[in-house]
């Protein structure tokens, strides 16, 4: 099989990073390339990823006694982290050091984001000193970074990529505004390739939780979800993080664990990217809201997959909610997926070419 390398944000304490990283690997083993991870290694990036891990609430101070499940919660990812298919590491600083391969597929996640905290600003992500034949970019996503933000000539490293593929709309922009090309927009990994996932998950009955995914949600959308959920006698669990709004906390939740509770919840509130996804993957009810950091990721997923009218605002009525999480998906949403899986999947095989 031909041998292809993934530039990606693998290692990162977030279920998204990692699942959409094992997604990608998985799928394109499925059509026939052997895929491995590009095991970059940075110490400073390490720190900085470790310690958002253990304070993710910052500016407020994490509770001592969560200290010890935010410390499992890791470790959880450090096992999960060992079975995924690895090149061999070499410096985040030195991809001169990597194995060469013919081709390498830049993405999913924010790897254009040179406003990423820790990892924004490495020029390896836009193609810089990789040591291959092609670079191709799969669902890859400039995040945060506005469209009126100068790229600096960052931009034009991106010429070099054979094919460019986005996940969002914001992102299709810039590479229209800035490079004057027209990028194929494609399904995050985790949409794309959903049987990675699902064949973890146990096939069970719908249990009768409400999935809490992400923090710091604003507090009209933890009262408007809590009276819901609360006139229904559906328990508040939130995942991951602890939200002291919800009725109970599974903090050190690996990412297994993560893929089996969002398929077995009855619905999904989150003001993350990949609890939409999740949700989506899952067909499962789902209410999110917007946050500063990730309002770009979110709106144009839910534009793009037709599923709009699950983004709340603070002027959304109580009988909105009650739809939207008290029924299953439209129809129309998957069908918008399905079609778009099929743009991806044509997408890919031109590209692996």
């Amino acid at each position: 099989m031909p041998k292809a390398g993934i530039l990606t944000f693998h290692r990162c304490i977030n279920y998204g990073s990692y699942w959409q990283a094992r997604c990608l690997a998985k799928g394109l083993a499925s059509m026939g390339v052997e895929a491995v991870l590009l095991e970059h290694m940075s110490d400073r990036v390490n720190r900085a990823e470790w310690q958002c891990a253990l304070q993710p609430l910052l500016p407020a101070a994490t509770p001592r006694e969560d200290y010890p499940l935010y410390k499992a919660k890791i470790r959880k990812f450090f096992h999960s982290f060992a079975s995924l298919p690895l090149s061999s590491p070499f410096p985040l600083e030195n991809p001169a050091a990597m194995d060469d391969y013919s081709l390498i597929v830049v993405g999913s996640d924010e790897v254009w984001n040179l406003r990423h905290p820790w990892y924004g600003g490495y020029p390896l992500f836009y193609g810089e000193g990789l040591r291959c034949g092609r670079l191709v970019s799969y669902a890859a996503t400039f995040g945060s970074l506005a469209s009126s933000e100068r790229l600096e000539g960052w931009a034009e490293k991106l010429r070099k990529f054979s094919h460019i593929s986005v996940r969002d709309l914001h992102s299709e922009r810039i590479i229209r505004e800035t490079l004057g090309l027209e990028p194929e927009l494609v399904l995050d990994p985790c949409l794309q390739f959903p049987q990675t996932m699902k064949a973890s998950r146990d096939e069970g009955e719908a249990a009768t939780y409400i999935a809490v995914y992400g923090h710091s949600f604003p507090t009209w959308f933890q009262d408007a979800v809590r009276r819901w959920a609360g006139d229904r006698g559906y328990p508040l669990v939130s995942i991951g993080y602890r939200n002291d709004w919800a009725d109970e906390q599974w903090i050190d939740a690996g990412p297994e664990d993560f893929a089996g509770f969002i398929s077995e919840a009855k619905a999904v509130v989150t003001n993350f990217f990949h609890g939409c996804v999740f949700s989506l993957v899952n067909e499962k009810p789902f209410a999110c809201v917007l946050s500063d950091y990730r309002s770009n990721k979110i709106r144009d997923l839910t534009r793009l997959v037709r599923a709009g009218h699950h983004v709340l605002t603070e002027d959304t009525s109580p009988s909105h909610l009650d739809v939207i999480l008290g029924n299953p998906l439209p129809t129309g949403i998957s069908q918008r997926i399905s079609s778009l899986r099929d743009t991806s999947n044509a997408y890919l095989s031109h590209a692996l070419q």
